[in-house]
């Protein structure tokens, strides 16, 4: 049975968990969830016989850091692709699936930020996969919603094709909170997590009719790139010839033969604070406390420092966060607002 390839994406910044995740730094580099890393764990629930040594494409400027945590827990990456720039996740996946030394390996496509509480279901959605995979399908995971989500896309559910998997009738775009209620109301809907799972081959033809250029400038990038051992460095300027589009805008919306698995698998994307206080263990007052913090009749807060002290009393319902000389203090619930605070820092800068 033909082993199934890790494909671990490492490009992004995190710059909503900003202090704390940077660019230097991003969130999957950091033990926000666990003692582990993001990285590692993403890295460990994809290992095993059935399993390959993973491909990981990520930011040169991360190369040493990436190289040190998966040594850590004892992974060695196949290749490490190192992105001279980011180009979103269509031109990211195409790298892989050019450098995997099968092509007709099946590519387990995972972002590197993101959580999986319940691991088993999630291999169990895998091997649902993989009779639809062997004959050409390009398939996602559908996380089943548990609230009426806006910063999701989502999966209208089709008919089903084989034990466990359906086709996609359609993507729908991150909604409007009203549109979100009415699709969780009537069922039939999942989120698009982001997780991918086709055989290397199958998507580059899948590619090549939807974005030939794309997939013309990826190539090309690997042909005139530099490699040195497991590093692979795409050639910077027939990589920026690539368009920048996601994977689904660029293919899973066009092709014909696109499955979903919908699975329950505790996921979250961890894209905010407000998120991370979601899935974190709280005390008896509903505080989530990492780092040296004193609270005095303090509830529901998210506290984290990675150096200063905080200390806090008589507030609740509060994101506070220090790590090197910044701190940042929010209200929960307007986590997604740090964006619009890093672009009013830029503008004092």
């Amino acid at each position: 049975m033909t082993s199934i390839v890790p494909v671990i994406l490492s490009g992004g910044s995190g710059t909503r968990l900003w202090p704390m995740s940077t660019p230097e730094r991003p969130k999957q580099m950091l033990p926000l969830t666990a003692e582990q890393t993001m990285l590692q764990l993403t890295a460990a629930r994809a290992c095993g016989e059935r399993y390959d040594a993973p491909i990981v494409v990520a930011n040169a400027r991360h190369t040493d850091m990436i190289e040190e945590q998966l040594a850590a827990i004892g992974c060695r990456p196949q290749a490490l692709i190192l992105e001279p720039m980011g180009r979103n996740t269509a031109p990211a996946i195409a790298l892989a699936a050019l450098c995997a030394t099968n092509a007709s390996a099946p590519l387990l496509v995972m972002p590197s930020d993101h959580v999986i509480e319940d691991v088993e279901a999630f291999r169990a959605a895998i091997e649902s996969a993989l009779p639809m995979v062997e004959e050409g399908w390009l398939v996602t995971f559908g996380i089943t919603p548990d609230a009426p989500e806006t910063g999701y896309g989502y999966i209208k559910i089709g008919e089903p094709i084989a034990p466990g998997v359906n086709r996609v009738d359609r993507f729908v775009e991150k909604p409007p909170r009203a549109t979100a209620e009415e699709m969780l109301a009537s069922g039939g809907y999942a989120w698009n997590g982001g997780i991918f799972l086709f055989r290397a081959d199958y998507f580059l033809d899948a590619l090549a009719q939807h974005e030939p250029a794309m997939l013309e400038a990826v190539r090309r990038s690997v042909a005139e790139g530099e490699r040195s051992g497991t590093h692979i460095r795409p050639s910077t300027r027939a990589f920026a010839e690539a368009t920048s589009q996601s994977i689904d805008y660029a293919v899973m919306e066009k092709s014909d033969r696109v499955a979903v698995v919908p699975v329950t698998m505790g996921w979250n994307d961890v894209g905010s604070w407000d998120a991370l206080h979601a899935i974190s263990t709280a005390d008896a007052s509903g505080n989530a406390i990492r780092g040296e913090v004193i609270a005095l009749d303090t509830n529901n807060c998210l506290v984290r420092s990675d150096g200063l002290r905080i200390a806090m009393v008589g507030v609740s319902d509060l994101i506070v966060v220090a790590s090197g000389n910044d701190v940042l203090i929010l209200p929960r619930g307007r986590s997604q607002e740090v964006k619009t605070l890093l672009e009013a820092i830029k503008g004092t800068q």
